[in-house]
């Protein structure tokens, strides 16, 4: 799975165009919101669980300030509060795709 373009195309909003022709209309505040990393997510170290830490609504916390490729397999969001430690497999983003297609494929 690959990402072809990345384009924000409002102040909220950002599209995704895939390798197949897909393309995936992202809310920044659902992929804030959908951060993987272990702050925002908690992670399972051995048998031990750590929570998530805390989180702190900043007046730019949904402001997307710039959008890295990492590899061929994510892209890395940096957000307008400083947070820019998750990293969006492709994989993941397109199960967070919410076009009828897609919730059409889960259901």
């Amino acid at each position: 799975m690959k990402l072809t373009a990345i384009k924000q195309i409002a102040d909220n909003k950002i599209v995704l165009t895939w390798h197949d022709g897909h393309i995936s209309v992202f809310a920044l505040n659902d992929l804030r919101n959908a951060c993987p990393c272990a702050s925002c997510k908690g992670e399972q170290v051995l048998l031990h669980h750590y929570a998530p830490m805390p989180q702190v609504d900043l007046p730019e916390k949904n402001n997307l300030k710039n959008i890295s490729t990492v590899g061929a397999y994510a892209i890395q969001l940096f957000w307008g509060d400083g947070h820019d430690t998750g990293l969006y497999s492709f994989e993941y983003l397109r199960s967070l795709c919410e076009c009828e297609l897609c919730k059409s494929k889960i259901n």
